[in-house]
């Protein structure tokens, strides 16, 4: 690893040849589209024995050509375009989405330099001063893809899940980006690579970690993902914003959600993680971070995040949608102002050497995560005293209420039933005449 590289030096960068660059493009794009196989492979594996099924195993080993072999019938299927779409918006919103979704990942570091055809060149694209803001644009842009297919299939279902999407990323968009303040803070910079040359010493996920678990919550709700699938809620909205499309557009948002899962997770290992740094004990070993190791060590920690998002689908229910919001701006948004604001103190007191910022940091990360346990277990509480107090008032409402025992009828309270009187009436009806004969009962008969 040179001496440039590990200081983060933008100035590698722009120097490639032609036939490096397009080497690393092809790269990309290839890798893109193996995991993105890989991961749907994977979720229909892991899913299935969380649920005591079996999963894809016919289609080539283990079933690793199912994924393949899917995307090729999407392909080959009939086209059906509703009549009342505006074809122009209804055909690009696809190509928006999965092109913002590859375009994510040009600044993302895989791995120190390395040799390509003789040039000497780090294992990334591009990168440049405000890398992590170019990200949180792309991303923005492509919700529009989502949001434009909602609209332009001209049917209430998508609609509603393109209106979902466009505030669910306004409502966690706004917290992922807060949750990037502290590392920018701390690191000095907002270059993916020059943020990882920072973690050396030690990881952000031990100095920062509610920016972490901040993140980790926004970029589930970021890509559509359970428990935060509103936008495309088969029980409510069929499909959601992608109800009235088939074939290879259909293909084109299925693979723009899942390359956003790499996309956020890739992020997530370069921001918290340390990059391509390899974990101990490996970093141990002198040859860890050089040559071509270190994108296996990276690839193992986005794996690691992807089998989360799996875990997560198998295992949580679907939020409602008021929970949802509540969640974004009630929770997430105020604990990163806070935490924002900590990490702020900590760096100012650290620049006029009155404390050691890293011990004030994780003293601060321990307090806050303790306040909101806390305000999490109250509101518990407070949940379940309402819930017993629910259930009292409909024991109280079950009781028995006679509407004519002050002399004249009282219509019941929400909740009581009427018990029967000396003045009910009740219908009989004949099973064989089906005559409906009425008789008044009273306390003689």
């Amino acid at each position: 690893m040179s001496i440039k590289q590990a200081q983060g030096d933008l100035g590698i960068f722009g120097t490639d040849p032609g036939s490096v660059i397009a080497i690393k493009v092809l790269g990309i794009f290839v890798i893109m589209v193996v995991m993105t196989l890989l991961t749907i492979w994977a979720e229909r594996r892991i899913v299935g024995r969380m649920q005591m099924r079996i999963g894809p195993n016919r289609v080539g080993p283990f079933g690793l050509l199912q994924s393949l072999m899917d995307g090729i019938k999407l392909a080959l299927k009939e086209e059906i375009i509703p009549k009342g779409v505006h074809f122009a918006v209804y055909a690009i919103a696809p190509v928006i989405a999965v092109t913002a979704a590859f375009l994510t990942f040009a600044v993302i570091p895989f791995g120190p330099e390395v040799s390509i055809l003789g040039h000497v060149t780090p294992l990334q694209l591009t990168d440049f001063p405000v890398s992590v803001l170019y990200v949180l644009a792309v991303a923005s842009v492509g919700i529009y893809g989502i949001v434009l297919a909602g609209w332009s299939s001209g049917s209430i279902y998508p609609l509603l899940g393109g209106l979902r999407s466009s505030a669910q990323m306004i409502s966690y968009e706004i917290a992922m980006g807060l949750s990037f303040v502290a590392v920018f803070l701390y690191a000095q910079s907002m270059s993916t690579s020059q943020i990882v040359a920072a973690q050396e010493p030690m990881w952000y996920i031990v100095l920062l970690l509610p920016s972490f678990i901040i993140y980790t919550t926004a970029m589930v709700g970021e890509t559509n993902r359970a428990p935060f699938d509103l936008p495309e809620a088969e029980g409510e909205l069929v499909a959601g914003f992608h109800t009235e499309y088939s074939s290879l557009k259909f293909a084109l948002f299925f693979l723009a959600e899942y390359i956003n899962m790499v996309t956020v997770s890739a992020l997530a290992t370069t921001l918290f993680l340390g990059g391509w740094r390899a974990p101990w004990p490996i970093s141990l070993w002198d040859q860890a971070n050089v040559g071509w190791w270190p994108m296996i060590w990276f690839f193992g920690k986005v794996f690691t995040f992807i089998f989360v998002f799996i875990w997560l689908r198998g295992t949580l229910p679907r939020l409602r949608y008021d929970q949802f919001m509540k969640f974004g701006w009630k929770v997430l948004i105020p604990v990163s102002i806070v935490w924002i604001l900590i990490v702020a103190i900590a760096r100012y007191l650290r620049s006029t050497g009155g404390v050691e910022s890293r011990n004030l940091l994780i003293a601060a990360s321990a307090a806050l995560l303790l306040v909101v346990m806390i305000s999490y277990a109250l509101d518990l509480r407070r949940k379940k005293s309402d819930e017993l107090e629910t259930d009292r008032l409909a024991i109280a409402a079950t009781q028995e209420f006679d509407p004519f025992a002050a002399g004249f009828p009282v219509p019941p309270m929400p909740g009581q039933v009427a018990q029967p009187s000396r003045h009910s009436v009740i219908a009989v009806q004949s099973p064989a005449a089906k005559v409906g004969i009425t008789m008044e009962v009273t306390e003689e008969n």
